[in-house]
């Protein structure tokens, strides 16, 4: 094959440190696109990112040249930064040292879009730690290590 070709979906989650609820919708939207705009400069197109308070999810492409531990370690930092350099809220802001990664079947990336951009409604019904159980237990981690 004279050619390589990767299209790898990443469906990745992580959370505010200690998962104190700290996007709210005054600065959702700005985040979200930071964030976005940001996957995109290091050649990861985005499908969608959406989440709550004290949690991210996002949907895009790996850049076959990248690792997601870097992708992820870059997002957040870069985004921290963003959030704490507009003062827009009272407290420092930082995220959760671990991060949730899957790869996703070009099979069910609509699925997958759907669950993300309903996260709201979603979570009316499912606190952000039994979704996380849930994701481990599919997964077939083991999260009492």
């Amino acid at each position: 094959m004279p050619h390589s070709f990767n299209k790898i979906w990443i469906h990745a989650i992580w959370a505010t440190k200690e998962r104190v609820p700290l996007i709210d919708q005054t600065i959702e939207r700005n985040v979200y696109a930071y964030i976005a705009e940001e996957l995109r400069e290091l050649g990861c197109p985005v499908r969608i990112i959406n989440g709550m308070p004290d949690h991210i999810h996002c949907l895009f492409l790996l850049n076959p040249q990248k690792s997601i531990a870097e992708v992820i370690k870059q997002i957040k930092g870069t985004s921290s930064h963003y959030i704490n350099q507009k003062e827009e809220l009272s407290v420092k802001f930082a995220w959760q040292t671990g991060y949730a990664a899957y790869s996703v079947s070009e099979s069910i990336v609509e699925k997958v879009y759907h669950y993300i951009h309903n996260q709201k409604q979603h979570h009316a019904n499912k606190t952000f730690q039994q979704e996380y159980d849930e994701f481990i237990k599919v997964s077939g981690l083991d999260n009492t290590n």
